[in-house]
């Protein structure tokens, strides 16, 4: 069983994900396309990844990607989570990923509702206001912000208590049916780091859909991009990162005739039969990523490239604030003052060449965001 060593690992993230200044992408949808996707949760994330992996790139052109295009897709999958997916992959992603939320989404709603008093059966209401929704953006097909679609549907104007004891909104809703590929987020009417969505349903946004395969092939098909983007992964890796069951996992890796190789804590991983070769090095690089970004979060076994800094600069939830990053290992994290400027934090020395191009790097990105400060609620130790 050939072993693939940390260094190795890092010299792949480095080379597949776009961040060594000679395999930088040339565009959004190359830079989604290394990722397999782009994290979504915090609307400015999918421009500043795209940022950390492009020589140059405008906030025009990832919304050209998005908007105008449509080659690029925000949609809720892998652990009820929102990405920006290859509109390619979207066949792959709704039968699977996304489904496996749907229907999660969907339980937990309907018996909230009953809790509530709103109806005795929640299934029938959730039907009820699925068709009223659809209903409404059939007439509107340029699309409608929660707070129109809330008003033009009063079945879902209302709150709802949760079996925690959190409260939801009826727009959630909404949510549901973008998970179940139902809707879309359109046109952001917002600036590019707000999130405000029209939302549209999926045929009036992207056009007669094909076929969906069966969920086992979604599977399949995500696990393929996952391996080349960030293998050698483990199978708890994978079953992290999709938020699948572990069967689903076995299934797709032994219809790939996934390779297992060894890794430096001799655990079992896998690489696509075809992607044994040794990765050479890319030489020197550093990176400023943006919260959530998809290399951070990309394993549940995150040691080849965080060391011992996990407590400095992960939140107690274990979502990832900014980062900075010297040859394939975060070393520190990256803030603004008041004025907009970056400046980057260290949680450990680096050689006085890295520190000069992280601070480049900051530089840069004062520039691009010109004065513009990103707000966050995923803040890590090193970042407060």
């Amino acid at each position: 069983m050939r072993l693939v060593t940390d260094e190795e690992r890092r010299s792949r993230l480095a080379v597949r994900h776009a961040l060594a200044p000679a395999q930088q992408a040339d565009s959004p949808e190359a830079v989604t396309r290394a990722l397999t996707a782009l994290h979504s949760t915090e609307p400015a994330s999918p421009y500043l990844s795209c940022w950390a992996r492009m020589p140059r790139v405008e906030v025009a052109e990832v919304d050209r990607a998005l908007h105008d295009d449509r080659s690029l897709v925000k949609q809720l999958a892998m652990r009820r989570t929102l990405f920006v997916f290859p509109r390619d992959l979207l066949p792959a992603v709704w039968p699977s990923a996304s489904a496996r939320v749907a229907a999660t989404e969907r339980s937990r709603m309907a018996k909230d509702v009953v809790r509530t008093g709103l109806a005795d059966d929640g299934e029938v209401w959730l039907d009820a206001a699925r068709a009223e929704v659809l209903d409404v953006l059939a007439r509107t097909p340029d699309g409608l912000t929660a707070a129109q679609i809330r008003e033009a549907v009063p079945r879902i104007a209302v709150k709802v208590q949760g079996t925690s004891g959190e409260t939801w909104s009826g727009p959630r809703v909404l949510t549901q049916l973008g998970a179940s590929a139902d809707v879309v987020r359109g046109r952001n009417t917002g600036r590019w780091n707000v999130s405000r969505p029209l939302w549209t349903l999926t045929p009036t946004w992207l056009g007669d859909l094909a076929p969906l395969p069966s969920a086992a092939d979604g599977y399949r098909e995500l696990v393929r991009r996952w391996l080349y983007s960030f293998g050698p992964g483990t199978e708890s890796d994978l079953v992290w990162w999709l938020g699948s069951t572990r069967a689903a996992v076995r299934t797709a890796l032994r219809e790939l005739g996934a390779l297992e190789v060894r890794l430096e804590d001799a655990s079992v991983a896998y690489l696509l039969p075809d992607d044994e070769d040794v990765v050479p090095g890319p030489g020197d690089w550093a990176a400023l990523l943006p919260v959530l970004d998809p290399t951070v979060m990309g394993w549940q076994g995150r040691g080849f490239y965080l060391g011992p800094h996990k407590d400095r600069l992960f939140d107690t939830r274990g979502n990832v604030g900014t980062s900075a990053w010297v040859n394939g290992r975060m070393v520190g994290c990256w803030v603004q003052d008041d004025a907009g400027t970056v400046t980057v934090r260290l949680v450990e020395d680096v050689s006085p060449g890295a520190r000069q191009s992280l601070d480049a790097a900051a530089a840069r990105l004062t520039e691009w965001l010109d004065g513009l400060r990103i707000g966050t609620v995923y803040r890590s130790p090193a970042m407060s």
